[in-house]
């Protein structure tokens, strides 16, 4: 059973939200709208999938800030701009929680079925922090880059480009997510093939329909941690066969 905030604890969460809104709007981490909805979906995450929900949806925000503040200098001077930007903007924001705030809000309703949407949702966020962690350390710590498509070499910072480094970060930080969300346990696992998999599917997306440009960086981010959500809950389903086969 998922604990959830209750009464007292609810409006702590609001004010800790209020107050993490109000630090990245004047470190200009986010814009004001981002924040906001930031907030909101931070407090849909607690109301639907409980503490575990929002510990791990603030470990993706807290770690994706730092790994984008990281070095940035140097990233900057791989961008044709000659800047790395920061500040999130609303639709960013929507792009890596919005499907754990939409699976949240279901399971909200949907008490039957919590712990799997729980798993899913640490699923979705597991492979958002696999993809920032990736992409932004690799940029830095990466040796050698190779386009996911053809696998061949190419130039670091390019959709589609990852590294062995980058990969093993990204997937070091769906790890965390998956020891926050479920422990020493086979549902861990689950989650951290569920971020594994899911900044695979990015990574591919970035290749292809990215540098085609039929599709944005927001759709990929959105396609990513829908993809680590679904992979979640197949992990789910397998793990709960395994365990009354036997």
């Amino acid at each position: 059973m998922v604990k959830l905030p209750t009464g007292g604890f609810q409006l702590l969460i609001l004010l800790i939200l209020g107050i993490i809104m109000y630090i990245c709007v004047r470190t200009k981490k986010l814009t004001v709208p981002a924040a906001l909805l930031a907030g909101m979906i931070g407090f849909i995450v607690a109301m639907g999938s409980g503490y575990i929900g929002l510990f791990s949806l603030i470990l993706f925000f807290a770690l994706g800030v730092w790994a984008t503040s990281h070095r940035k200098d140097l990233k900057a001077k791989i961008t044709p701009e000659g800047v790395h930007p920061e500040r999130r903007k609303a639709g960013q924001v929507f792009a890596n929680g919005g499907v754990a705030g939409i699976i949240s809000f279901i399971a909200f309703f949907d008490r039957i079925h919590e712990d799997l949407y729980v798993l899913m949702v640490a699923g979705s966020l597991a492979s958002a922090l696999a993809d920032t962690l990736s992409s932004e350390l690799g940029m830095v710590y990466g040796r050698s880059f190779y386009n996911v498509r053809t696998f061949r070499k190419d130039a670091k910072g390019l959709d589609g480009v990852v590294s062995l480094q980058g990969t093993l970060i990204g997937a070091a930080g769906a790890g965390l997510v998956a020891l926050l969300s479920a422990g020493f346990s086979k549902m861990a696992v689950a989650v951290l093939c569920a971020g594994v998999l899911g900044n695979l599917v990015d990574s591919i997306l970035g290749a292809t329909l990215e540098r085609d440009q039929q599709i944005g960086n927001d759709t990929v981010n959105f396609l990513n941690t829908l993809s680590g959500a679904i992979f979640a809950g197949i992990g789910y389903a397998i793990v709960q066969a395994s365990t009354i086969a036997y």
